[in-house]
Parts: structure tokens; sequence; C-alpha cells
């Protein structure tokens, strides 16, 4: 499938949105990950990314985006909801 981009946003600080000084992407190959954090991911793309419901009041969301024969695509999920391995492919910094 090939390289994932994340980018962690929101949070009490606001992270990466329209303003902010600090960003925190990261990227990794879809392969290099495990079969269930595959389907993990997976399953995110089918849902459309997080529910209204999922959402904590602060809670860091990561927007994850992959590219496919059509083109790319974009979710946004809860951070409860992301895998340990794209979490922590995430690196801030200072703009």
């Amino acid at each position: 499938m090939g390289d994932l981009s994340i980018e962690r946003i929101g949070g009490i600080g606001g992270f990466g949105l329209p303003g902010s000084r600090l960003t925190s992407r990261g990227s990794l190959p879809f392969e290099s990950l495990s079969p269930a954090d595959q389907a993990t991911v997976e399953a995110l793309f089918r849902s459309g990314g997080r529910s209204a419901s999922s959402l904590a009041p602060h809670e860091f969301r990561y927007r994850i985006t992959r590219t496919t024969a059509s083109g790319p695509q974009t979710i946004e999920a809860a951070e409860s909801q992301v895998p340990a391995a794209l979490r922590n492919s995430v690196k801030d910094e200072l703009q």
C-alpha cells in the first residue's frame, strides 16, 4: 500500500491547528505495521475515522493519509483509536 502520513492535532494546546507554531508529524510504511495494526488502520478508513462520541474533551486527534490508486485518502481518528506504532512515529517540530 505505501506510506502513511500521520499528523497529531488538537489537544489542550491546539497542536497543528491554524496559528499553532508546533506541528507534530510522522510517516511509516503500511507494510511495517503488524497484521493487527494493519487491520485497525483499514477499519479506521472503512469507518471514515472518529465519531463525535469517541472523542474525549481535549483528546488529540490523528490525521492519517494514505495514497490509493484513486488518489490520497485522509481520515481523522481519536488518539484512543490509533495504533501505538502510528502514534509513536510522530515527532514535534517548532515552526
